[in-house]
């Protein structure tokens, strides 16, 4: 068991309250200003046998862009909030024992929400794509549930095998937005920005992962990745809501 004693337990709360203010603040300052800009997941399937050519994309549904970040960012005021307060206990109890799982399924609807969106903007909008991207992203945040899970405190051995699952589900999203975002004929520069920056971030959660893993540092400590979790947490969010609002939902505010 990983030792919690009051002071760091009051510290992780207060961090907790902190992250929920700051989430739900930007949330609705998201919702008040944005404009009604939207995006539309297309559908085009075939129109005869394999091999024949795809007809032309139909609209299957407009999403509000706005409202789709303002929801990854109220996952994660309720999330800090649930851990916070009501269950709090819950929460540090599952810190003791090496595993956070709200955590987990928080960023396995928020991040898989921010992954989409991210694909958006570099032009997957296809239906059956959306559905793939969202599952391999749904898939890596489960498998660094199952590190944790398989790998408690006073193992005398590290199994990295679940690590390394997620990071292969977790790199096909990726592959797909870059692919889309070097071979298109033109690309706003916000788009470059938005891309290049939640790769960076995104791919840093699975750095930390395996820093505590592989007890690098600072990170031998369980309680030290959690809190490089919420700040990581904290600021691709952020970064990703604003930079979405200044490139595309500002205009008509």
């Amino acid at each position: 068991m990983i030792e919690l004693d009051d002071k760091t337990a009051t510290n992780l709360r207060n961090w907790n309250i902190g992250l929920t203010v700051l989430h739900a603040a930007q949330a609705i300052l998201i919702l008040v200003l944005a404009s009604d800009f939207a995006i539309s997941l297309t559908t085009a399937p075939p129109a005869g046998p394999p091999g024949t050519r795809l007809p032309e994309a139909e609209t299957l549904v407009d999403v509000r862009i706005g409202v789709a970040v303002a929801a990854f960012l109220a996952l994660a005021a309720i999330d800090h909030f649930l851990t916070a307060t009501v269950a709090k206990s819950t929460y540090e109890n599952d810190l003791r024992r090496g595993i956070n799982r709200f955590r987990w399924v928080e960023y396995s609807i928020s991040a898989t929400i921010m992954v989409l969106l991210i694909g958006s903007y570099s032009g997957i909008t296809e239906i059956t794509a959306v559905i793939g991207i969202a599952g391999a992203n749904v898939a890596m945040i489960l498998f660094g549930w199952l590190q944790e899970k398989f790998n408690p405190p006073g193992r005398t051995e590290t199994t990295m095998m679940p690590f390394w699952f997620g990071t292969l589900a977790g790199i096909a999203p990726w592959v797909a937005i870059w692919f889309n975002t070097l071979t298109a004929d033109e690309v706003p520069g916000f788009v470059y920005g938005i891309v290049i920056a939640e790769t960076v971030f995104f791919f840093s959660f699975g750095l930390s992962q395996w820093l505590q893993y592989r007890r690098v540092g600072r990170w031998k400590s369980y309680l030290y990745g959690e809190k490089t979790y919420l700040v990581l947490s904290l600021v691709a969010k952020s970064v990703l809501a604003w930079q979405i609002f200044g490139g595309s939902l500002a205009g008509d505010a």
